[in-house]
């Protein structure tokens, strides 16, 4: 096996990727990949994505390499099917047929490759009656209960940016995919598509609810229930500042601590008391707003009150524990997360930067032994 120009770090390491250029949730899986150490050559079409940011900015692209093709081309399909060839793992985010109509659909690249795990990183899913309708994350948590479950009851659902769909429900679900059907691959010798859709994979998220739903122990609504904000010790509280502070006191024992720390009086009854709920609300809002956000984060560090400080993006690379364990890192310039989970043997790191479009096509060509992206023996004179 060839040494690729960025060697592998990381529990993949010697694993290929080909990634199809997309949005959203499919570079983001992409890039766990990568972070985890394979090979992830990057599909670029010309002009970039819809939604693109400054590609030198663009962190999802990081540990990265970069080859651009013109899948509409008359050689670009062929092009792409190189690849898939020495591949272990395709991922794409088209609709549910483009792919096939482009000429790299599961059924020519397994004709090239029958081990190749074929992953397809959808909103709606490959079938279905909104299979071929647009949409973005949104849309896609709006049917699946779990939007409808964030926010005040007085006001409209909160917006949990893109995050609960586009990466947790989608992302994430595709690399659990692709890594369990790469297993499957490896021990029987044949690949498979992975059908990931955002909607089913933030369903999933709410499994554990479903089941208090059904035992009585949740109510259909908002800001009602123990993990929703309808519960005083858990939630978050304005400081005086005009900044938050957030709890989770669930257990008694961190209930009491919190508490004491807190400096309200015996509330101990008011713990299993919905009918106390509120007032204990209004008096744990009350004491929050006299101090300022530092100062009751002075207060409750060190301790197990299961309070800590709603920080910003800009501040959260500072914060102590944070900052000790590593979890943000600097790279070329862009202090961005750094890659997760962690592993004893095979560590992880950001290898390179964002992969610029097209930058790596010789490398590539060279390290998969695919002539065709060359330009010069595309089109020989």
């Amino acid at each position: 096996m060839t040494t690729a120009r960025t060697p592998g770090h990381g529990p993949l390491s010697g694993v290929r990727v080909v990634e199809l250029a997309g949005i959203g949730p499919g570079p983001f899986a992409a890039m766990l990949l990568a972070d985890l150490g394979a090979d992830v050559v990057r599909v670029d079409r010309p002009g970039g994505p819809g939604l693109a940011i400054d590609p030198a900015h663009d962190v999802t692209n990081r540990n990265k390499r970069s080859v651009v093709v013109d899948l509409k081309a008359p050689d670009g399909p062929e092009q792409v099917l190189g690849l898939a060839a020495r591949a272990d793992i395709l991922v794409e985010g088209y609709r549910p047929g483009v792919a096939e109509r482009l000429g790299v659909g599961p059924g020519p690249c397994h004709a090239r490759n029958p081990r190749l795990v074929y992953g397809r990183m959808t909103g709606w899913g490959q079938e279905g009656p909104l299979a071929q309708r647009a949409g973005h994350d949104i849309a896609y948590i709006a049917p699946t209960g779990t939007l409808g479950m964030i926010g005040r009851p007085d006001e409209p659902p909160a917006v949990p940016a893109n995050l609960l769909g586009d990466y947790a429900g989608g992302s994430l679900y595709l690399v659990v995919g692709v890594l369990a059907a790469l297993h499957h691959a490896r021990a029987s010798g044949t690949g498979q598509v992975v059908d990931a859709a955002i909607v089913d994979g933030t369903a999933h998220l709410s499994t554990m609810i479903h089941g208090m739903l059904a035992a009585g122990g949740w109510q259909d609504r908002r800001d009602a229930n123990l993990l929703d904000g309808g519960c005083p010790y858990y939630g978050t509280y304005e400081t005086a500042d005009g900044r938050y502070m957030a709890v989770g006191a669930l257990e008694p024992q961190f209930y009491a601590e919190f508490l004491t720390l807190l400096g309200v009086g015996d509330r101990a009854a008011a713990r299993k008391d919905v009918t106390r709920w509120g007032e204990l609300r209004e008096e744990v809002a009350a004491r929050f707003k006299s101090r300022t956000r530092d100062e009751w984060t002075a207060v409750f560090d060190g301790t197990d009150a299961c309070v800590a400080p709603v920080l910003s993006l800009r501040e959260a690379p500072h914060h102590p524990h944070l900052a000790a364990r590593g979890t943000f890192t600097d790279h070329g310039g862009i202090t961005q997360p750094a890659p997760a989970p962690r592993f004893s043997a095979t560590p992880t790191s950001v290898r390179t930067g964002p992969a610029r479009p097209g930058a790596d096509t010789a490398d590539v060509a060279r390290d998969w032994d695919v002539p065709g992206l060359l330009p010069a023996l595309r089109n020989p004179q």
